[in-house]
């Protein structure tokens, strides 16, 4: 699987969002952002078998764009033309809506958007794995802020073919 890190949409996607993040200066915990996209893409690795042959590279470039759009002043079309329209699709699926708090960015319609498009649903539960594993190795608050979002979160995208990644995931957050 790993092999697949290799691969050319792979890492137009690694270089585009590393990147796209650095001259916006956006940071991570206090460090480049290619580390939270970096974290993001080894749990898609950890988890890529549950996904088909065809969707593993756009997976694995989704998860290093998935924040483009909206953190990144990238648009649809800059991740399209980086990347593919496939790519780009999982980019725009995980772009919050427009809102003031957590829970009017990731309302229904931004729920709705990923649930429509299975690589995205993959994406994000990677995502929320790398947040959750981060938040619980550095001791954030976060890690509280995910612990209470966790039921709505399950209820929004939970299918039983990412069973093992909820499961890793409910593990992580039930951690003392």
């Amino acid at each position: 699987m790993s092999e697949l890190l290799l691969h050319p949409l792979v890492q137009a996607a690694q270089s585009y969002a590393t990147r796209a993040h650095a001259e916006t200066n956006h940071l991570y915990d206090g460090r480049p952002y290619a580390s939270h996209l970096s974290m993001v893409v080894d749990r898609a690795v950890e988890f890529l078998h549950l996904l088909d042959d065809a969707d593993r590279p756009i997976a694995l470039a989704g998860a290093w764009v998935h924040d483009s759009i909206e953190d990144a002043r990238q648009t649809y079309n800059d991740v399209k033309k980086a990347t593919s329209e496939a790519v780009a699709e999982v980019a725009f699926a995980l772009t919050n809506e427009k809102g003031r708090t957590r829970k009017e960015r990731a309302n229904e319609r931004y729920y709705e958007g990923i649930r429509a498009h299975e690589v995205a649903t993959f994406v994000k539960i990677c995502d929320r794995l790398a947040n959750a594993g981060h938040s619980a190795r550095t001791q954030s608050r976060m890690l509280d802020v995910y612990r209470r979002e966790q039921a709505d979160f399950r209820a929004a995208l939970y299918s039983d073919r990412f069973a093992a990644m909820w499961d890793a995931l409910e593990a992580l957050l039930a951690a003392p």
